[in-house]
């Protein structure tokens, strides 16, 4: 397994990942096999009656070379015309409303199962790979690349493979109905015209490959300046954001110039190719009629016959652009599915098995987040069944990155991390992080009320759970003087809260799931003395009987715990009780004077 990261794979050439994106995709549509040929069958019988259409145009007005006042004429025309004509109209609308009717859900349920595949295996990537993404960029990539899938099946079912049934339809009529120049001709200029189509509008999907990630990186540029909004306004960057917005649409105007300048030379020429045959084939048709080889419906039916070709036709160009963009933009997203899994399930791994409550071992941890930057120096230590260890220490000791090991977000490179006496590498990461809840010290919260937010520790929830929670962590009092109660919106990322609300936000979610092991990264480090002491009390309370990790910055919240770890430069440097810790008179003892006498133990 690598653990440089969640890398992507080595990029494909261009007509490869198009032939690797179709073979992707077709597994998804043939869960609907009976769909999709029901929907062929459909398409089929769409194009024979448009074929049709023309034949039935000639043999008509063949028909009519009757003699003036003729009875026949009036049973003829109005009988023939109405009924024939009419029925096979009616008969293409049908079965092409049909062939979309059935085909629909086959459409939708692929892009569906697509876009939740790729949304499960984003949130099965490791935290690496999100602390680095461009959210705005990455959401355009899946939203194009959903899109893409619906367009790439739409065109390919509904355009490419009809006009080719009716072009292979109408070369096998001009064939045996006429001599072989009419069929050669329509042939010539289809291969001419795909041809052309083909080579232009592959030179020119550079363009558009170089539109689309203007595109992302101006929607990442604007989505992050939004996110952090309070911070363009802390500094007065507004126009500084908006010229930086505005240099991506720059770039993006340009590229998009210079496809639409390219899309309108593809246009002229496949119009010089259109009109080229078309001249070709009435000339030849006149021709035969003027000799009396060809009949006046004759000609009727070769017109027919290039109109009906030469929509679709005028449409190809239009047509294959957007299966090669539905390509390149389906490519991105499984792009970001084939993003390797830097912190995976062992093969056969079980679930994590519990009895009662668990005790915590690290042993000889040594762990780096980049081969250059040790963190972890041989860290061992054990949180006993039902007991509380507290780590201390300077900002960057790795005290965090205690907490980021034991949820798994990353795999350490020597030692190993047991809960209950089971590696935590040989379970499942599902059952590891069930049984860990943590109170962060960063406390983000989703743009939804405050219901859904403390309910999402375990989703389900009664709302009497919900408020015995908030009691708990004594927020229900604020919650319930608000105008809306636990229905208030807490904005996005809860910014429409204070620090201080969001932590106790944060401890009553918590609260609600009931884990066994207890996480407190810095709990407290958002709330007043009053507050702290007050939630103090209730997280003791939490931890009782509870195996918990208590992360803290002020040693006045770990006076009780069971063990204190005192960590400097990734190494425990002092272990031990409050008491044992001051009766050494070590780097604790100092800490706790120095926090003692600039009053910031809350006391």
């Amino acid at each position: 397994m690598r653990r440089g990261g969640d890398s992507p794979l080595p990029p494909s050439p261009p007509g490869t990942s198009d032939w690797a994106a179709l073979r992707r995709l077709l597994p998804y549509l043939w869960e609907y096999k009976w769909r999709v040929l029901a929907a062929l069958a459909f398409m089929v019988g769409a194009k024979v009656a448009n074929v049709g259409v023309p034949v039935l145009l000639k043999n008509l007005v063949d028909a009519l070379s009757l003699k003036p006042g003729d009875p026949m004429a009036l049973l003829v025309v109005p009988a023939g015309l109405l009924l024939a004509y009419g029925g096979l109209r009616l008969a293409t609308s049908l079965f092409t409303e049909l062939r979309e009717l059935v085909f629909a859900k086959a459409t939708q349920g692929a892009a569906r199962s697509i876009a939740l595949s790729t949304f499960e295996h984003l949130h099965a990537l490791s935290l690496r790979f999100h602390l680095e993404r461009q959210t705005g960029g990455m959401t355009r990539d899946i939203e194009r690349g959903v899109r893409g899938i619906e367009s790439l099946i739409s065109y390919s079912l509904y355009s490419i493979l009809p006009t080719l049934i009716e072009v292979g339809l109408v070369l096998g009529i001009l064939a045996v109905k006429f001599d072989a120049w009419f069929a050669g001709i329509t042939l010539a200029a289809l291969g001419i015209y795909i041809v052309f189509t083909v080579t232009v509008t592959e030179w020119r999907t550079q363009f558009r490959r170089q539109a689309n990630e203007f595109d992302s990186a101006a929607h990442t540029k604007a989505v992050d300046s939004l996110l952090n909004y309070e911070t363009v306004k802390y500094f007065n960057n507004e126009a500084f954001e908006a010229r930086r917005y505005d240099e991506s649409l720059e770039r993006l105007r340009r590229a998009r110039l210079k496809s639409q300048t390219t899309l309108s030379l593809l246009n002229t020429g496949q119009q010089l190719i259109i009109a080229t045959a078309l001249v070709a084939m009435l000339w030849r048709a006149t021709q035969g009629v003027v000799d009396g080889r060809l009949t006046l419906g004759d000609l009727v039916m070769v017109n027919a016959f290039m109109i009906q070709l030469y929509i679709p036709l005028n449409f190809l160009g239009v047509i294959y652009r957007e299966i090669k963009q539905s390509l390149t933009d389906l490519d991105r997203m499984f792009t970001l599915m084939d993003r390797e899994r830097e912190v995976a399930d062992a093969p056969g791994a079980q679930p994590l098995a519990l009895d009662g409550q668990p005790a915590v071992r690290f042993e000889d941890v040594h762990f780096a987040y980049e081969p250059s930057r040790p963190i972890l120096h041989g860290v061992s230590f054990e949180i006993p069944a039902g007991k509380t260890v507290a780590v201390v220490g300077p900002s960057g000791a790795g005290k965090s990155t205690l907490s980021r090991l034991l949820f798994r977000f990353y795999d350490i490179q020597q030692g190993r991390i047991t809960i209950a006496g089971q590696d935590i590498r040989a379970v499942t990461q599902a059952s590891v992080r069930q049984a860990i809840g943590i109170v962060p010290q960063d406390t983000v919260l989703f743009n939804d009320t405050v219901e859904y937010n403390i309910a999402y520790g375990r989703p389900g929830a009664s709302r009497a759970e919900v408020e015995a929670a908030a009691r708990g962590a004594h927020i229900h009092g604020f919650i319930a003087a608000t105008p809306k109660g636990y229905d208030t919106m807490v904005g996005e990322r809860g910014l429409k809260l204070s620090g201080g609300e969001k932590q106790r936000v944060a401890i009553a979610r918590t609260l609600l799931k009931n884990p066994p092991i207890l996480i407190f990264d810095e709990a407290t480090s958002a709330l007043d003395s009053a507050n702290e002491r007050a939630i103090q009390t209730e997280l003791r309370s939490a931890a009782q009987n509870k195996t918990a990790l208590v992360i803290a910055h002020r040693l006045s919240t770990v006076v009780d715990a069971h063990e204190i770890l005192v960590m400097d430069a990734g190494r425990i440097v002092e272990r031990g009780t409050h008491a044992a810790l001051l009766a050494q008179g070590g780097r604790y003892a100092r800490m706790w004077a120095m926090q003692q006498t600039s009053g910031e133990n809350g006391g």
